[in-house]
C-alpha cells in the first residue's frame, strides 16, 4: 500500500481520483493548490504524486519543479495528470521534474496503469 498525494483545484476531480486510488488500496492524501500540494509534499514524503496543472497560487509545472529539486523530496515520482494535451505541455512537464503524464479526461484504467508504473 502507497501513500499518494492528489494535487486538484477541482473538488470533483479530488473526490474522483481519490476514489480510484483508495479502490486500488492505497492511502490518499490530497491538496487544493500547487503551494499547499509542495508543502504536504516536504511534511508526508509520499510514495507519489498525481498533479494536476492548471492551479491558483502556484501552477503544478512550478510546483513540480519545486518537489523534483528540493533534497528532501526530490525521490518522489511526480505524475501530472492534466487537461493540457499539447506535446509542448508534455515536454515541458518532463523538463520540470515530471516521471509521467496522463491527459484528462482518463479512465479508471489508464490511471491505475500510471499509478502501478509509477510505483
Amino acid at each position: 500500500m502507497a501513500r499518494i498525494l492528489v494535487i486538484d483545484d477541482s473538488p470533483s476531480q479530488l473526490m474522483g481520483i481519490r476514489r480510484i486510488v483508495e479502490k486500488l488500496g492505497h492511502d490518499c492524501i490530497t491538496a487544493e493548490d500547487g503551494a499547499q500540494g509542495v508543502e504536504l509534499a516536504k511534511a508526508e514524503l509520499p510514495d507519489l504524486i498525481l498533479m494536476d496543472v492548471v492551479m491558483p497560487n502556484l501552477n503544478g509545472f512550478q510546483a513540480t519543479r519545486a518537489i523534483s529539486r528540493h533534497e528532501t523530496t526530490s525521490h518522489i515520482p511526480v505524475i501530472l495528470v492534466t487537461t493540457k494535451d499539447q506535446e509542448t505541455d508534455k515536454v515541458w512537464g518532463m523538463r520540470q521534474g515530471a516521471r509521467g503524464y496522463l491527459t484528462k479526461p482518463f479512465t479508471e484504467g489508464e490511471l491505475s496503469e500510471v499509478i502501478a508504473g509509477a510505483l
